[in-house]
């Protein structure tokens, strides 16, 4: 069964032939004003030439507009789909592909009236699919008996019709469905929102007593730090520290002059190696490479001249190497215990004893910013490796970290559901139901996917892996012009939206994959096909109750584009 393409026009009660009371043949209701007069008749856009009557339909055309052949093809060559041809009798060159008439009527009594090109007429086919009464053809002598199909055809255009009528209010259900979750997610967004908020304000308020505790377990744990041991206490134990980080650092000094001498060594080989290279070379030879390279020596050279930066010499290096003794550097026994020394634990004591609790909580703090200097300048070593720490301050610490951890992610949870309740998810937010949820269809070797406002992908069967075909970008609109699918799997006419997806996986020796997803109404989420417009640009044909337009009474009326797509 063909599909009947032929617009539809009010008023189809016509009649034909040129019987006194009545319409030319082939004249449409719209132009039954300029063809009522008995006498004579004037040629529509050009109404200063006038014509008997008779010459109406006489086959020959007279007026330049082709008025006047209204139920013949003799003015076939001013219909707006032919290509121009000259008028009869007008000079060469002279031509007009304007017909004043859209085409011949076909009043298709049973069905919808329509037009039907002038060159279909009286071509000896019937041509039922644009005039299913068949009067385009003569049916008297020398013509082509075209029986009336209107009933039938017109029986099943209604049925066709009423299915996608019930296809469309299927869709728009779906659609409305669509709209109702897409709310409620909006709210429970909105929710999650203001709980996150609440939650981590709370923690912020946590956060603060945990620091509060943390740093008075660590300040009561800090007085219990010195304690009587062998070998003069904590001020000795610094001491032998000290002693021992001083020689690592000798070490490592003594490698890094080793390896500095042998670059001297090198970087001198180099410049001399450069410096004949330019003395040496021919500049009559015209070698872009040699010149590049010949002109970066010179602009080495020329900074190498003007820099005057400051170079430790070898005996200053050997000054800091030298064994430390009395002379020179630091002799370690002057700070060794004697029997005599009053042992730094005993001071510390005292001091417990008598110092007021603003002196001493004023001598811990001086004493921590002492360590963490020494701890910084690698003189001592950190005591988070090197002692065990009181399991109250590590636990208070632990307390305070995991609550950090929890704001940090809390925050980032927050960021991420504000910025999606920003994002633009179509008209009445209807893609927001749909987000997340995948669509896909085979087509040769591999699987087509597309994760609504995430990424389309593009899988192989044969277990060669996945391709990014793009990243969701935003929501555009395209004139589409395809024709009808009478399966209803298609874009049809008019406008479309259209999901970009950008940024993809780059092709080989091309550019970034991009995929245009072109949606259409349908009852329900298919894919439908896929194709390679150009090179790594790619068309997805998508059918979704979320691009129908809305039915029924709260339709707006400038809510209809183009065609219905069922």
């Amino acid at each position: 069964m063909q599909q009947l393409v032929v617009p539809v026009v009010v008023g189809t009660l016509a009649s034909f032939g040129a019987a006194s009371g009545s319409l030319p043949r082939g004249v449409s209701p719209d132009f039954a004003k300029f063809y009522e007069s008995k006498d004579s008749f004037a040629c529509i856009t050009q109404p200063s030439i006038k014509l008997d009557v008779k010459q109406v339909n006489d086959n020959s055309c007279d007026c330049p507009d082709g008025s006047d052949e209204p139920g013949t093809s003799a003015c076939a060559h001013l219909d707006p789909l032919s290509p121009p041809q000259p008028l009869p009798g007008s000079p060469t060159g002279s031509t007009n592909t304007t017909n004043a008439l859209p085409g011949f009527w076909c009043v298709n009594k049973g069905h919808i009236g329509g037009y039907v090109p002038f060159a279909y007429v009286n071509d000896g086919a019937c041509d039922y699919e644009l005039c299913c009464d068949g009067s385009e053809e003569y049916s008297g002598v020398g013509g082509v008996k075209c029986p009336n199909k209107c009933a039938e055809i017109g029986k099943e255009y209604r049925r066709i019709e009423e299915e996608r009528r019930k296809s469309l209010e299927q869709a728009g259900a779906a659609r409305a469905e669509l709209i109702r979750q897409a709310k409620q997610a909006k709210r429970n967004a909105e929710t999650t929102i203001v709980n996150l908020k609440g939650e981590i304000a709370h923690l912020e308020l946590k956060r603060i007593e945990l620091q509060k505790k943390y740093d008075e377990t660590e300040r009561v744990e800090r007085r219990k730090v010195v304690k009587a041991g062998a070998g003069g206490g904590k001020l000795a134990e610094l001491l032998e520290q000290s002693k021992m980080r001083v020689e690592e650092l000798r070490d490592t000094l003594e490698l890094v002059v080793e390896q500095r001498n042998e670059l001297r060594t090198k970087v001198a080989d180099l410049e001399g190696i450069l410096k004949r290279f330019k003395e040496e070379y021919n500049p009559n030879f015209n070698d872009e490479g040699v010149k590049q390279a010949v002109k970066s020596w010179e602009d080495y050279a020329a900074r190498i001249a003007n820099e005057h930066s400051e170079i430790i010499s070898d005996a200053e290096v050997r000054d800091v190497l030298i064994e430390d003794g009395e002379m020179n550097g630091i002799n370690w026994k002057d700070f060794e215990p004697s029997d005599d020394d009053v042992a730094d634990t005993d001071i510390i004591y005292k001091l417990e004893a008598y110092a007021p609790r603003f002196i001493l909580d004023l001598f811990y703090k001086q004493m921590a910013a002492l360590r963490q200097w020494l701890v910084s300048n690698g003189i001592l070593a950190d005591s988070g490796t090197t002692t065990t720490e009181s399991p109250a301050v590590k636990a208070a610490r632990d307390a305070l970290s995991a609550v950090d951890r929890e704001i940090t992610s809390k925050t980032s949870a927050l960021k991420n559901e504000e910025d999606d309740l920003e994002k633009d998810y179509g008209p009445d937010d209807v893609f927001r139901a749909l987000k997340g949820k995948c669509v896909s269809t085979d087509a040769g070797e591999y699987t087509y996917e597309l994760c609504w406002f995430q990424k389309t992908m593009q899988k192989s069967k044969k277990g060669h892996g996945n391709t990014n075909m793009g990243d969701f970008a935003r929501i555009g609109r395209e004139m589409s012009d395809e024709e009808e699918r009478l399966d209803g799997k298609g874009l049809g006419t008019g406008e479309r939206m259209v999901l970009r997806y950008e940024n993809g996986q780059s092709c080989w020796n091309g550019p970034r994959r991009r995929t245009d997803v072109w949606l259409a109404c349908a009852e329900k989420e298919e894919l439908w096909r896929v194709s390679e417009s150009e090179k790594c640009v790619y068309k997805m044909e998508v059918g979704t109750p979320a691009a129908c337009e809305p039915q029924g009474p709260a339709a707006a009326p400038s809510a209809k584009k183009g065609k219905d797509e069922l």
